[in-house]
């Protein structure tokens, strides 16, 4: 059909309820322009010139305008369906109708958003549809003169996307809009062709429909003093998006980044092999290196974290879904300033990121958010309240600078270049990279990231140890923090600092002196009536206090209270009842700073004013228990059950157990000790799929189940969308839990390999293909508890090989001497912290095992 009567430009006043130029609930009249083509021959009507062969403009017109005005309409896409249903209704005999109809003040930065379609007949349907944005004023570095790099200048960007029809949701056009125009504020491309080729890629990358198609058109008003604009148009599909990134055929170096500087083709799509897959909403991955010198170090990272996971990335309009979600982290460091040596040290540490912000869209936003958290511009290389650096982009090598000017790394304020160029010297940066991503290789240099921390490691240097540092928050919050930033009202609180311990790790080959190494006591406190150890020595709240007071007194770093004995044979305790014998504990040796808040005379607090102030952990597996006793001043979670419940093998509920206890202490950004353990502790000691891992002697399937599925829970707990951080997890591998006496034996004597990486033999091993390249637990802090346990006890049991000692059975608190020897072995093997009952004389273990071994 070659004739066609089409209605122009109706003017009309329609009710839509999803907002105008902002998302509303409420329905608003706003202007729409809609436009009707119908193919109809008229020949007949030419032939008699007799308007009854034709179609009635007016009434076509009459329709659209009674259709308009009858209802609200949730979209426009519902709008155009009811049209073309009123249509066919009306005027059965025509041809083929195209409706276009345009939003004319739904843009925040356009002149207008519309749908068109064709559908062919009655009863058929349109096989595609287009949206569009037209006249999206914009202002962008564009140019390859130098005058057009010094200022922005007018664009104007039209943008249609044509993809199979879909009623499944509307269109977010808002969403679109506002991540093109973000896109172009920041760009800095030499011309125009890339600018719209990479306006068409975004909009693809913002649909799932595979067979989609984008045409952009832009126009430069500045262009040109005799013609109102120069312009260009462009259409680009999928396959385009995947061919200019994959294609091996094409030229290695002249792919454009989002700047207009020349990158490596492969760089953007090749590059996800190199970090796990990214989800398809946010396709992209970055690493973020992290520090902080000034302020609550700690609370200041933590709170970009947050922040960097505000909706829409607007930290102003507080809307939309995340565009930057944090997916991993590493361990956290103290480190000496760099540059400057006259400030404070520096907290440092990275994140994993996905995004679908663009490499200087990402920077702009990091910006924003460094200003939120209290960053100050000082003098180059000062100090700081937060510095974020983009150090990776996917695979992408990008620097936003003229190329005469990147002799030097002098001249950096205000650019962009990833890889972040001094990686390389930076034992802060690359640390925490290999903590996340050893294996993935730096575009610029070739080599992996471990293989580049090696390298540096091996250089001749006077620098002092970096230490690992694991931060204990302060509970409970406070309760006048002062007048909060806007921002921040839409996070939850960042606690306080109270502490942090720290540890060496191994640096500079030639500076090999390391600090000694400290071990951290941890008490036993059971508010039970039932305890295995104590029985109900300490059940009574001034019993309580009374036991924390002393061991405090004689060197207790940290205080485990708990509330439900795990011991074989145990009853069952309520929440609610194990709440009230945990709770109120807590609360009572935080209200003993009242009674003791003056100062000697020498300025040290007094001894209970020590209590008072002394770390707490929480000796439970219940998400409810855990969230209160931190509220009440509780500072760390040790949960003998790694976040999955009592149930052994998993179930659905364990599953669920597992989310709550995560999102809990994600929330409360508290260290978690998360313990090895198979469901009830005298059960499941059958270890024989993993005798593969044995060695000459038998020994090492136990290790090397506790290495695997205590770190398949913990990769679970810090990967992926609400994880929490990995500086903040201590592993436990659960001495006296689903484990026999030589299976104890096998972890304790060598409890170092947990969070070591595999050894020569472990590497040469025939695994099962699950099996991870590399030892989960690498590096995480290792808590052993082997007090007065029962495993101590059969081996007390048993008489001597040779002499004349017989045996003998023992009671839990007839051990500590067994437990001794276990101490001295926890430290020998590197432990972080140890867990015991008699602090005072397992003190002493522990200082002389320190002495002889760290």
């Amino acid at each position: 059909m070659s004739d066609f009567i089409r209605v122009k430009d109706i003017a009309l006043t329609v009710s839509f309820s999803d907002g105008s130029r902002w998302p509303s609930n409420t329905p608003h009249a706003q202007p729409v322009a809609v436009t009707c083509s119908i193919a109809h021959d008229v020949r007949r009507a030419a032939d008699g010139d007799d308007l009854s062969h034709s179609v009635n403009y007016s009434a076509v017109a009459s329709n659209i305008k009674a259709v308009g005005d009858a209802e609200v309409f949730s979209s426009i896409e519902a709008f155009a369906d009811r049209l073309c249903e009123t249509h066919a209704s009306r005027f059965p005999d025509t041809g083929a109708l195209t409706i276009s109809i345009a939003r004319t003040k739904a843009l925040l930065y356009g002149a207008s958003f519309g749908i068109e379609f064709t559908k062919p007949g009655r009863g058929v349907e349109p096989q595609e549809e287009t949206f569009f944005l037209y006249d999206l004023a914009c202002y962008a570095v564009l140019g390859i003169h130098p005058h057009e790099r010094q200022r922005k200048q007018s664009v104007r960007i039209d943008v249609s996307v044509t993809r199979t029809k879909s009623r499944v949701a509307p269109l977010d056009f808002r969403t679109l809009e506002q991540r093109i125009f973000d896109f172009v504020e920041v760009s800095s491309f030499l011309t125009v062709e890339s600018l719209a080729s990479e306006v068409a890629k975004l909009t693809l990358s913002f649909l799932t429909d595979v067979s989609a198609r984008a045409t952009v058109r832009i126009s430069k008003p500045s262009a040109l003093l005799t013609a109102e604009a120069s312009e260009l148009e462009v259409t680009r599909t999928f396959d385009d998006i995947q061919a200019s990134a994959v294609n091996p055929s094409l030229p290695i170096a002249t792919s454009m980044t989002p700047t207009g500087r020349s990158i490596g083709a492969k760089s953007e799509r090749a590059s996800r092999s190199q970090f796990s897959a990214a989800s398809s909403s946010l396709p992209h991955k970055a690493a973020i290196a992290m520090g902080s010198n000034i302020g609550d170090r700690f609370a200041n990272i933590e709170c970009a974290l947050r922040l960097l996971e505000a909706p829409g990335a607007n930290l102003e309009t507080w809307s939309g879904e995340p565009r930057v979600v944090v997916v991993d982290t590493s361990f956290m460091y103290e480190s000496a300033p760099m540059y400057v040596a006259e400030q404070p040290r520096f907290i440092n540490c990275a994140c994993i990121v996905e995004t679908d912000l663009e490499p200087r869209a990402l920077l702009a936003f990091l910006k924003q958010v460094e200003a939120a958290v209290g960053r100050v511009e000082s003098f180059r290389n000062g100090p700081r309240a937060i510095d974020l650096d983009i150090v990776l982009y996917d695979s992408l090598v990008m620097d936003t600078r003229a190329d005469c000017a990147r002799g030097t790394l002098d001249n950096l304020s205000g650019e962009l270049l990833i890889p972040h160029p001094r990686h390389g010297e930076r034992e802060f940066v690359l640390r925490p990279l290999a903590d996340m991503v050893p294996d993935l290789t730096i575009p610029t240099t070739g080599k992996t990231v471990e293989a580049s921390l090696i390298a540096l490691m091996a250089q001749p240097s006077t620098d002092p140890a970096m230490y690992k540092v694991l931060p204990f928050p302060r509970y409970p919050l406070p309760h006048h923090e002062g007048e909060r930033p806007a921002h921040m009202t839409k996070i939850r609180p960042v606690p306080p600092t109270a502490t942090y311990w720290s540890f060496p790790v191994t640096s500079y080959a030639s500076n090999s002196n390391l600090p000694p190494r400290k071990t951290y006591i941890m008490a036993t406190l059971n508010a039970t009536p039932d305890s295995f150890s104590d029985g109900s020595a300490h059940y009574s709240l001034p019993d309580a206090l009374s036991y924390a007071n002393a061991a405090v007194a004689d060197g207790a770093n940290i205080i485990d209270i708990g509330g439900y004995s795990t011991r074989p044979g145990a009853a069952y305790v309520s929440p609610e009842e194990e709440f009230s014998r945990v709770v109120p504990v807590v609360q009572a040796i935080r209200g003993l700073w009242q009674e003791g808040a003056v100062t000697t005379p020498g300025g040290r607090l007094p001894s209970i004013a020590r209590t008072a102030a002394t770390l707490i952990s929480v000796d439970t597996f219940r998400w409810e228990v855990a969230e209160e006793s931190v509220h009440a001043g509780a500072n760390c979670i040790n949960d003998v059950y790694a976040f999955s419940g009592a149930d052994w093998p998993a179930t659905a509920r364990s599953a669920e157990h597992f989310a709550k206890m995560r999102q809990v202490s994600r929330d409360l950004a508290v260290p978690v000790i998360l313990m090895h353990s198979r469901g009830p502790a005298s059960a499941n000691k059958d270890y024989s799929q993993y005798e593969y891992a044995a060695d000459g002697r038998g020994r090492g399937a136990v290790l090397e189940g506790v290495r695997l599925e205590l770190g398949a829970k913990v990769e679970a707990a810090i990967k992926g969308r609400g994880g929490i951080r990995r500086w903040l997890v201590i592993v436990d591998p659960g001495l006296g839990f689903s484990k026999t006496v030589e299976g104890n034996l096998e972890v304790l004597r060598d409890a170092r390999s947990v969070v070591s990486e595999y050894s020569p033999h472990l590497r040469s091993l025939t695994a099962p293909p699950s099996r991870p390249a590399r030892n989960p637990l690498t590096g995480y802090p290792q808590l052993i508890g082997a007090s007065r346990k029962s495993f101590l006890g059969a081996m007390l049991e048993r008489p001597d090989t040779v002499g004349s000692y017989e045996g003998r059975q023992t009671r839990p608190v007839e051990r500590d001497f067994a437990t001794a020897a276990a101490v001295s072995c926890a430290v020998q093997q590197g432990a972080t912290i140890v867990r015991v009952h008699d602090v005072l004389r397992l003190g002493d273990a522990v200082r002389l095992s320190s002495a002889l071994w760290s």
